[in-house]
């Protein structure tokens, strides 16, 4: 068995493109600036229900990480 991953055959020659190469022809990218986005016609969608279940591991990880920042902002536990 070959130590290597891909068989040496199936390696490029230096400065050769393989034949079957998948090349997509389409318009080249615009120079200069992007264009801006007209935030005025973005639609913002909540479809996250009501309520979003959490559970204990969930709730433990976050206590573990920003605990510092929850008593901050809400005070110390009880």
């Amino acid at each position: 068995m070959s130590r290597h991953r891909y068989p040496l055959r199936d390696r490029a020659a230096f400065g050769k493109l393989p034949t079957d190469l998948y090349v997509v022809l389409g318009p080249s990218p615009r120079l200069g600036r992007p264009v801006k986005h007209d935030v005025e016609t973005w639609r913002v969608v909540d479809d996250w229900p009501a309520r979003v279940p959490v559970t204990d591991a969930e709730v433990d990880v976050f206590e573990a990480w920003f605990g510092d920042v929850f008593d901050e902002l809400f005070g110390p536990s009880r």
